[in-house]
Protein backbone atom coordinates (compact mmCIF):
# COMPACT_ATOMS: atom_id res chain seq x y z
CA UNK A 1 0.00 0.00 0.00
CA UNK A 2 1.29 3.66 -0.85
CA UNK A 3 0.74 6.20 1.37
CA UNK A 4 0.57 9.76 0.42
CA UNK A 5 1.13 12.60 3.07
CA UNK A 6 -0.75 15.68 3.00
CA UNK A 7 -1.70 18.83 5.50
CA UNK A 8 -2.68 17.04 8.68
CA UNK A 9 -4.04 14.16 6.64
CA UNK A 10 -2.70 11.07 5.11
CA UNK A 11 -4.52 10.01 1.65
CA UNK A 12 -4.22 5.82 1.22
CA UNK A 13 -4.16 4.23 -2.32
CA UNK A 14 -4.53 0.90 -1.94
CA UNK A 15 -2.79 -1.91 -4.15
CA UNK A 16 -5.81 -4.24 -5.43
CA UNK A 17 -5.62 -6.81 -2.62
CA UNK A 18 -7.05 -10.36 -2.27
CA UNK A 19 -9.51 -10.51 0.64
CA UNK A 20 -12.60 -13.05 1.23
CA UNK A 21 -15.14 -9.86 2.39
CA UNK A 22 -14.22 -8.67 -1.24
CA UNK A 23 -15.40 -11.50 -3.61
CA UNK A 24 -18.73 -10.16 -3.95
CA UNK A 25 -17.92 -8.78 -7.53
CA UNK A 26 -14.99 -9.85 -8.61
CA UNK A 27 -13.05 -8.38 -12.05
CA UNK A 28 -10.19 -11.02 -12.67
CA UNK A 29 -7.27 -10.49 -15.30
CA UNK A 30 -9.53 -8.77 -17.85
CA UNK A 31 -8.30 -8.12 -21.20
CA UNK A 32 -10.54 -6.62 -23.87
CA UNK A 33 -9.36 -6.98 -27.12
CA UNK A 34 -11.28 -6.05 -30.50
CA UNK A 35 -10.01 -6.97 -34.08
CA UNK A 36 -9.63 -3.55 -36.37
CA UNK A 37 -7.99 -3.19 -39.88
CA UNK A 38 -4.85 -2.47 -38.46
CA UNK A 39 -4.86 -5.28 -36.15
CA UNK A 40 -5.97 -5.66 -32.57
CA UNK A 41 -7.20 -2.96 -30.83
CA UNK A 42 -6.24 -3.42 -26.81
CA UNK A 43 -9.24 -1.00 -24.90
CA UNK A 44 -8.09 -2.87 -21.57
CA UNK A 45 -4.67 -4.42 -20.20
CA UNK A 46 -5.29 -6.79 -17.28
CA UNK A 47 -7.53 -5.29 -15.14
CA UNK A 48 -8.28 -6.59 -11.38
CA UNK A 49 -10.62 -5.46 -9.08
CA UNK A 50 -12.33 -6.60 -6.07
CA UNK A 51 -15.63 -5.38 -4.88
CA UNK A 52 -17.18 -5.77 -1.29
CA UNK A 53 -21.07 -6.36 -0.95
CA UNK A 54 -22.83 -2.79 -0.57
CA UNK A 55 -19.51 -1.30 -1.41
CA UNK A 56 -20.11 2.28 -3.29
CA UNK A 57 -17.05 2.65 -6.00
CA UNK A 58 -16.74 5.17 -8.50
CA UNK A 59 -14.76 5.13 -11.88
CA UNK A 60 -12.54 7.96 -13.17
CA UNK A 61 -10.05 8.52 -16.23
CA UNK A 62 -10.23 10.35 -19.37
CA UNK A 63 -12.02 9.14 -22.40
CA UNK A 64 -11.42 6.12 -23.60
CA UNK A 65 -9.87 4.24 -20.83
CA UNK A 66 -12.16 1.43 -21.10
CA UNK A 67 -14.55 2.94 -18.11
CA UNK A 68 -17.88 2.45 -20.05
CA UNK A 69 -16.80 -1.55 -21.46
CA UNK A 70 -15.34 -2.39 -17.84
CA UNK A 71 -19.13 -2.11 -16.86
CA UNK A 72 -21.01 -3.12 -19.68
CA UNK A 73 -19.21 -6.29 -18.77
CA UNK A 74 -20.25 -6.39 -15.50
CA UNK A 75 -23.69 -6.00 -16.84
CA UNK A 76 -23.44 -8.48 -18.90
CA UNK A 77 -23.71 -6.36 -22.21
CA UNK A 78 -20.35 -7.11 -22.96
CA UNK A 79 -17.89 -10.02 -22.69
CA UNK A 80 -14.10 -10.16 -21.71
CA UNK A 81 -12.16 -11.24 -24.04
CA UNK A 82 -9.53 -12.79 -21.45
CA UNK A 83 -10.10 -13.09 -18.02
CA UNK A 84 -13.81 -13.37 -16.48
CA UNK A 85 -16.18 -11.41 -14.31
CA UNK A 86 -17.82 -13.06 -11.07
CA UNK A 87 -20.94 -12.24 -9.44
CA UNK A 88 -21.39 -13.98 -6.00
CA UNK A 89 -18.72 -16.84 -7.40
CA UNK A 90 -20.90 -17.27 -10.47
CA UNK A 91 -19.12 -15.91 -14.14
CA UNK A 92 -21.29 -13.08 -15.53
CA UNK A 93 -22.30 -13.90 -19.06
CA UNK A 94 -25.44 -11.62 -20.02
CA UNK A 95 -27.66 -9.27 -18.43
CA UNK A 96 -30.19 -9.94 -15.51
CA UNK A 97 -32.28 -8.23 -13.16
CA UNK A 98 -29.66 -8.34 -10.25
CA UNK A 99 -27.91 -5.98 -12.29
CA UNK A 100 -29.12 -2.79 -13.27
CA UNK A 101 -27.26 -0.10 -15.49
CA UNK A 102 -28.09 3.08 -16.37
CA UNK A 103 -26.63 4.35 -19.83
CA UNK A 104 -25.11 7.59 -21.09
CA UNK A 105 -28.08 7.68 -23.78
CA UNK A 106 -32.02 6.96 -22.00
CA UNK A 107 -32.93 3.68 -23.24
CA UNK A 108 -36.38 4.48 -23.08
CA UNK A 109 -39.64 3.24 -24.63
CA UNK A 110 -40.94 5.87 -26.86
CA UNK A 111 -44.72 4.39 -27.13
CA UNK A 112 -44.72 4.49 -23.66
CA UNK A 113 -45.63 7.16 -20.69
CA UNK A 114 -43.07 8.37 -18.55
CA UNK A 115 -44.73 6.06 -15.91
CA UNK A 116 -45.35 3.17 -17.80
CA UNK A 117 -41.78 2.78 -18.64
CA UNK A 118 -40.80 3.22 -15.25
CA UNK A 119 -43.97 0.45 -14.41
CA UNK A 120 -42.76 -2.19 -16.94
CA UNK A 121 -39.48 -2.32 -15.02
CA UNK A 122 -41.09 -2.57 -11.59
CA UNK A 123 -43.96 -4.99 -13.11
CA UNK A 124 -41.05 -7.46 -14.50
CA UNK A 125 -38.61 -7.89 -11.39
CA UNK A 126 -41.87 -7.78 -8.75
CA UNK A 127 -44.63 -9.84 -10.39
CA UNK A 128 -45.69 -11.02 -6.93
CA UNK A 129 -46.77 -7.45 -5.55
CA UNK A 130 -50.09 -5.89 -6.41
CA UNK A 131 -50.65 -3.23 -8.72
CA UNK A 132 -51.41 -1.01 -6.17
CA UNK A 133 -47.72 -1.33 -4.73
CA UNK A 134 -46.03 -1.20 -8.11
CA UNK A 135 -48.04 2.00 -8.31
CA UNK A 136 -46.42 3.34 -5.27
CA UNK A 137 -42.92 2.28 -5.94
CA UNK A 138 -43.24 4.05 -9.18
CA UNK A 139 -44.83 7.32 -8.12
CA UNK A 140 -42.33 7.27 -5.37
CA UNK A 141 -39.58 6.96 -7.90
CA UNK A 142 -41.09 9.77 -10.15
CA UNK A 143 -41.43 12.36 -6.82
CA UNK A 144 -37.91 11.58 -6.14
CA UNK A 145 -36.59 12.71 -9.40
CA UNK A 146 -39.04 15.53 -9.63
CA UNK A 147 -40.69 14.23 -12.82
CA UNK A 148 -44.21 13.30 -11.10
CA UNK A 149 -46.25 16.42 -13.02
CA UNK A 150 -44.24 14.63 -16.16
CA UNK A 151 -46.00 11.23 -15.55
CA UNK A 152 -48.18 10.79 -18.14
CA UNK A 153 -45.80 12.73 -21.02
CA UNK A 154 -44.13 10.24 -23.80
CA UNK A 155 -39.97 10.37 -23.91
CA UNK A 156 -40.82 12.86 -27.35
CA UNK A 157 -42.52 15.55 -24.76
CA UNK A 158 -39.63 15.78 -22.13
CA UNK A 159 -36.50 17.13 -22.51
CA UNK A 160 -33.25 15.11 -22.61
CA UNK A 161 -32.21 15.84 -18.73
CA UNK A 162 -36.02 14.80 -18.05
CA UNK A 163 -35.55 11.52 -19.92
CA UNK A 164 -32.02 10.64 -18.23
CA UNK A 165 -34.04 11.48 -15.13
CA UNK A 166 -36.34 8.30 -15.75
CA UNK A 167 -33.74 6.20 -16.68
CA UNK A 168 -32.24 6.90 -13.20
CA UNK A 169 -35.43 6.60 -11.46
CA UNK A 170 -36.07 2.65 -13.47
CA UNK A 171 -33.15 1.75 -12.51
CA UNK A 172 -33.80 2.56 -8.57
CA UNK A 173 -36.96 1.35 -8.22
CA UNK A 174 -36.24 -2.09 -8.69
CA UNK A 175 -32.92 -2.21 -6.04
CA UNK A 176 -30.67 -4.50 -7.49
CA UNK A 177 -27.68 -6.31 -6.19
CA UNK A 178 -25.78 -4.24 -8.17
CA UNK A 179 -26.36 -0.70 -9.67
CA UNK A 180 -24.55 0.55 -12.35
CA UNK A 181 -24.08 4.07 -13.46
CA UNK A 182 -22.68 5.38 -16.42
CA UNK A 183 -22.15 9.38 -15.85
CA UNK A 184 -26.07 8.88 -14.76
CA UNK A 185 -26.56 12.70 -13.18
CA UNK A 186 -24.50 14.39 -16.48
CA UNK A 187 -27.17 15.63 -18.10
CA UNK A 188 -28.84 17.00 -14.72
CA UNK A 189 -28.53 20.64 -13.82
CA UNK A 190 -26.17 21.43 -10.80
CA UNK A 191 -29.48 21.42 -7.94
CA UNK A 192 -31.04 18.15 -9.25
CA UNK A 193 -28.09 16.44 -9.61
CA UNK A 194 -27.14 17.61 -6.11
CA UNK A 195 -30.62 16.31 -4.88
CA UNK A 196 -30.53 13.14 -6.98
CA UNK A 197 -26.93 12.36 -5.40
CA UNK A 198 -28.27 12.80 -2.03
CA UNK A 199 -31.24 10.36 -3.01
CA UNK A 200 -28.76 7.89 -4.39
CA UNK A 201 -26.84 7.46 -0.81
CA UNK A 202 -30.23 7.56 0.73
CA UNK A 203 -31.43 4.30 -1.27
CA UNK A 204 -27.93 3.05 -0.91
CA UNK A 205 -28.08 3.23 3.07
CA UNK A 206 -31.24 1.49 3.36
CA UNK A 207 -31.33 -0.72 0.56
CA UNK A 208 -27.47 -2.17 0.39
CA UNK A 209 -26.91 -2.02 -2.56
CA UNK A 210 -23.47 -2.26 -4.43
CA UNK A 211 -22.82 0.52 -7.00
CA UNK A 212 -20.23 1.25 -9.90
CA UNK A 213 -20.27 4.66 -10.90
CA UNK A 214 -18.35 6.34 -13.82
CA UNK A 215 -18.01 9.64 -13.09
CA UNK A 216 -15.95 12.69 -14.30
CA UNK A 217 -16.78 14.52 -11.75
CA UNK A 218 -13.93 14.81 -8.72
CA UNK A 219 -16.67 16.05 -6.21
CA UNK A 220 -19.28 13.80 -6.92
CA UNK A 221 -17.06 11.16 -6.41
CA UNK A 222 -15.42 12.61 -3.07
CA UNK A 223 -19.19 13.07 -1.53
CA UNK A 224 -20.84 9.34 -3.08
CA UNK A 225 -17.62 6.89 -3.28
CA UNK A 226 -15.84 4.37 -0.76
CA UNK A 227 -13.60 4.20 -3.42
CA UNK A 228 -12.43 5.90 -6.20
CA UNK A 229 -10.45 3.98 -8.97
CA UNK A 230 -8.43 5.70 -11.64
CA UNK A 231 -7.78 4.53 -15.05
CA UNK A 232 -4.83 5.35 -16.95
CA UNK A 233 -5.29 6.03 -20.36
CA UNK A 234 -6.32 3.99 -23.04
CA UNK A 235 -5.27 2.19 -25.50
CA UNK A 236 -4.36 -0.62 -23.20
CA UNK A 237 -6.23 1.10 -20.36
CA UNK A 238 -5.81 -0.58 -16.58
CA UNK A 239 -6.39 0.22 -13.08
CA UNK A 240 -3.60 2.85 -12.11
CA UNK A 241 -4.61 3.52 -8.64
CA UNK A 242 -7.44 2.63 -5.94
CA UNK A 243 -7.71 5.61 -3.74
CA UNK A 244 -9.95 5.72 0.50
CA UNK A 245 -11.98 7.28 0.43
CA UNK A 246 -12.22 8.31 4.26
CA UNK A 247 -15.06 10.37 5.00
CA UNK A 248 -17.34 9.38 7.51
CA UNK A 249 -21.45 8.19 6.63
CA UNK A 250 -24.07 9.24 6.54
CA UNK A 251 -21.85 12.00 4.85
CA UNK A 252 -22.76 16.00 5.16
CA UNK A 253 -21.62 17.61 2.04
CA UNK A 254 -20.67 20.57 4.06
CA UNK A 255 -18.99 19.11 6.19
CA UNK A 256 -16.91 17.31 4.23
CA UNK A 257 -16.16 20.25 1.82
CA UNK A 258 -14.65 21.90 5.05
CA UNK A 259 -12.38 19.34 5.84
CA UNK A 260 -8.69 20.08 4.85
CA UNK A 261 -8.65 15.77 3.91
CA UNK A 262 -11.36 16.90 0.92
CA UNK A 263 -8.36 19.22 -0.70
CA UNK A 264 -6.20 16.44 -0.22
CA UNK A 265 -7.75 14.02 -2.05
CA UNK A 266 -9.65 16.11 -4.93
CA UNK A 267 -5.75 17.23 -5.25
CA UNK A 268 -4.45 14.03 -5.85
CA UNK A 269 -6.80 12.85 -7.69
CA UNK A 270 -6.68 15.63 -10.13
CA UNK A 271 -2.55 15.42 -9.93
CA UNK A 272 -3.02 11.89 -11.55
CA UNK A 273 -5.73 12.59 -13.75
CA UNK A 274 -4.22 15.47 -15.50
CA UNK A 275 -0.07 15.57 -14.76
CA UNK A 276 0.87 11.50 -14.33
CA UNK A 277 -1.66 10.27 -16.94
CA UNK A 278 -2.64 13.71 -18.64
CA UNK A 279 -4.45 13.38 -21.94
CA UNK A 280 -2.50 14.29 -24.72
CA UNK A 281 -3.99 15.57 -28.00
CA UNK A 282 -2.71 13.91 -31.16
Amino acid sequence: MQTVNGTNSEIQISQLQTHKAEDFLVIEGVNKIYPTADGPYTVLDGVNLKVRESEFVCIIGHSGCGKSTLLNMVSGFNTPTDGVVMLQNKPITEPGPDRMMVFQNYCLLPWLSVFDNIYLAVDTVFPRKTQAEKRAIVKEHLAMVGLTEAADKKPSQISGGMKQRVAIARALSIRPQVLILDEPFGALDAITREELQEELLQIWREHRVTVLMITHDIDEALFLADRLVMMTNGPAARIGEVLNIPFARPRNRRRIMEDPQYYNLRNYALDFLYRRCAHLEE
